[in-house]
């Protein structure tokens, strides 16, 4: 892997992984047009798409140390507001953590292609539109007074992102609004959230591709891409994201959720049209 794609792709990462587009789509879709997706280095390019979201995880513990360290007073007994948020976060984070090492390889084999991802882009675009347009009027729920049932909904609806595509932040967020959580409030949580969601699919991802290199006794992401542009993908994603977040809660508060539904709607459109058109073309 050459510098510059490293770069491509960290920028990618970062700046789609908390706004309800879809990161995993656009890497996927981004490495196919850079030339990545070869099916020697597909594992290896799939495991630095998932290893580079270390990097946003790192912009959210930045970003919102204060609630992390909340969380770490009410572990302590120091803290019934960040108890109760650690809590909330731990039974969100439950369906999708079970869920996930359960379904990890059939998703792979068969949703990790074009067509379903590009499916997935159409759908969650059209969902955000009808939702800012007949949205439940907002309840004034917050982090402090949100619910058990709120975390656990929030976290059935994370389970869907498992689809690619779909978006992990936009089943969060919009799942939070759909409860009648404030939009700021909702997105503070998805953030929250991916800290174990994410940190999770790092730590799984990278040790089953290295536990089945080692078995194979095929290359590795690192021999096969490098070291440094790993460690440049993880410095790209981390800054951008810290950007990205910061932006998001900004306008979320000002235009809402329907924005990123029209342009997910587009960009399957065109990225639809190249497809057919045989201008473009995704490995599958």
């Amino acid at each position: 892997m050459e510098w510059w794609q490293a770069v491509v792709l960290g920028l990618v990462e970062g700046i789609t992984e908390y706004l309800p587009v879809s990161s995993t789509g656009h890497l996927i879709l981004t490495s196919a047009l850079l030339g990545l997706d070869t099916p020697e280095q597909r594992a290896a390019i799939a495991t630095f798409e998932i290893a580079i979201q270390g990097g946003a995880i790192l912009a959210v513990l930045g970003l919102y140390w204060n609630r992390v360290v909340q969380m770490g007073r009410g572990l302590a007994g120091r803290d019934a507001a960040g108890r109760r948020l650690f809590f909330h976060i731990v039974l969100a984070f439950l369906p999708a953590g079970l869920l996930g090492p359960l379904l990890d390889d059939t998703i792979e084999a068969h949703l990790f292609r074009a067509a379903p991802v590009l499916l997935a882009l159409a759908l969650g675009g059209a969902w955000m539109i009808w939702l800012d347009r007949h949205r439940p009027p907002d309840s004034g729920a917050s982090l402090e007074s949100m619910t058990w049932r709120h975390a656990l909904a929030i976290g059935l609806f994370q389970c869907a992102a498992m689809w690619p595509g779909t978006s992990r932040s936009m089943m969060t967020i919009a799942g939070g609004v759909l409860l009648g959580l404030r939009a700021r409030d909702a997105a503070e949580f998805s953030f929250l959230l991916g800290l174990p969601t994410l940190g999770g699919a790092c730590v799984y991802k990278l040790t089953k591709h290295l536990l089945a290199s080692a078995q194979d006794g095929t290359p590795h992401m690192f021999e096969q891409l490098g070291v440094a542009p790993v460690v440049l993908g993880f410095a790209v994603a981390a800054i951008s994201a810290a950007i990205a977040v910061r932006w998001l809660i900004a306008f979320l508060t000002r235009r809402g959720l329907a924005p990123f539904g029209w342009y997910r709607i587009a960009l399957s459109a065109v990225l639809g049209a190249l497809l057919w058109s045989g201008v473009l073309s995704l490995h599958q």
